[in-house]
């Protein structure tokens, strides 16, 4: 099917309505293609992850071939670990991770270690901050730009290792709560610097907050009221926050009273909606949802299991705004790219608004 461009939304005005519960022109989409976009400017996995002009060149490309309607500046989870001092491994087609055999923090005592760094002088962060500024620079008038940050407790886990960390929160709680509020500061400096790009929004993986990891309440403790301060820094700076979160049984509840978010990326229904309609009902008024398109399964189906599993999404979430369609997590890597393109055709097409 034909498109007259002329009469289409850009997609920062398809956005901004679809965030606003409205309806636009057509559902807005946009595939995580992150780490795949290395193959659209021949980049290694490594530079790709670590040199901001090579990664805006390949999301600014990978976002005009296929037609997304965000940008949203994810490479790895190891970005701000990396700048507390943990070393990484970097495999050479996959993504950036700590080295598990050298954790930064090896017992109870080195948790004191775990300090507010200065932004400025972390390598990576100093990166992403570069990245978001050529892509608001390049492409800020037409498309929303979101800066991918991990939260705290996240970060920690990369210190320490997630494992541990539960033994830890058993030990001694007192010292990893210090450690995550030390990690909260950093990132309030963090957000202010990728805020001053002129990025819309943050976007922060609250992994832990899921079913998948940890009770509500341990949550709620361990991180819930530290991205809660985090999430008002950011909004008083008139930037919006999204959560990113692909566990099973994500908390929508408690996150949403904390953190306020104008949207959540999402792989799986909450813990409180056993089905797609009632996750509608119950939450899709009040916060704009961005997913669920399963990229383990996407990578395996047909094209018309693609398209049958976009249009079920579509009918169900579209109506008054507030869906955006997308994969929930990152496309994989080393995946073909034609099961994305998929995903934007039917949105392109199905996913019209009748006016």
């Amino acid at each position: 099917m034909n498109f007259n461009r002329a009469e289409e939304m850009t997609a920062l005005e398809r956005v901004a309505l679809t965030l606003q519960h409205k309806e636009a022109d057509r559902v807005p989409v946009y595939p995580l293609l992150c780490g795949i976009s290395r193959k659209l400017v021949n980049a290694g996995y490594k530079d790709w992850a670590l040199n901001a002009d090579i990664t805006a060149e390949a999301y600014c490309k990978v976002t005009e071939q296929f037609g997304l309607d965000t940008i949203v500046t994810l490479t790895d989870l190891s970005v701000e670990a990396a700048d507390f001092g943990q070393e990484l491994v970097f495999p050479e087609n996959e993504a950036a991770h700590p080295n598990f055999n050298n954790y930064m923090i090896k017992d109870i005592e080195d948790y004191g270690k775990v300090e507010p760094i200065d932004v400025k002088k972390g390598a990576r962060m100093t990166e992403h901050v570069k990245l978001c500024d050529k892509l608001v620079k390049a492409k800020g008038k037409e498309y929303p730009v979101v800066a991918f940050v991990f939260g705290p407790l996240g970060i920690l886990s990369m210190l320490r290792g997630q494992a541990n960390i539960f033994m830890d929160i058993l030990d001694d709680p007192d010292a990893v709560k210090k450690a995550v509020a030390a990690i909260t500061e950093t990132l309030k400096d963090y957000a202010d610097a990728l805020i001053s790009t002129g990025v819309n929004a943050i976007m922060v993986d609250t992994l832990f907050a899921s079913q998948s990891i940890m009770s509500k309440g341990m949550w709620k403790e361990f991180e819930g009221v530290y991205v809660k301060d985090l999430a008002q820094h950011i909004h008083d700076q008139n930037c919006m926050v999204m959560i990113h979160n692909c566990g099973n049984g994500i908390y929508f509840d408690v996150q949403i009273e904390a953190m306020k978010p104008e949207a959540i990326s999402f792989l799986h229904l909450p813990d409180d909606c056993k089905t797609r309609e009632e996750l509608k009902e119950k939450y899709g008024h009040i916060t704009t949802l961005i997913g669920h398109v399963d990229p383990t399964w996407i990578i395996h189906a047909s094209e018309e299991e693609v398209r049958e599993e976009c249009r079920n999404q579509i009918d169900i979430y579209k109506k008054d705004g507030g869906f955006i369609l997308a994969t929930g997590c990152e496309y994989p890597a080393n995946a073909d790219f034609r099961n994305a393109e998929v995903m934007v055709e039917e949105a392109k097409t199905y996913g019209r608004y009748r006016k």
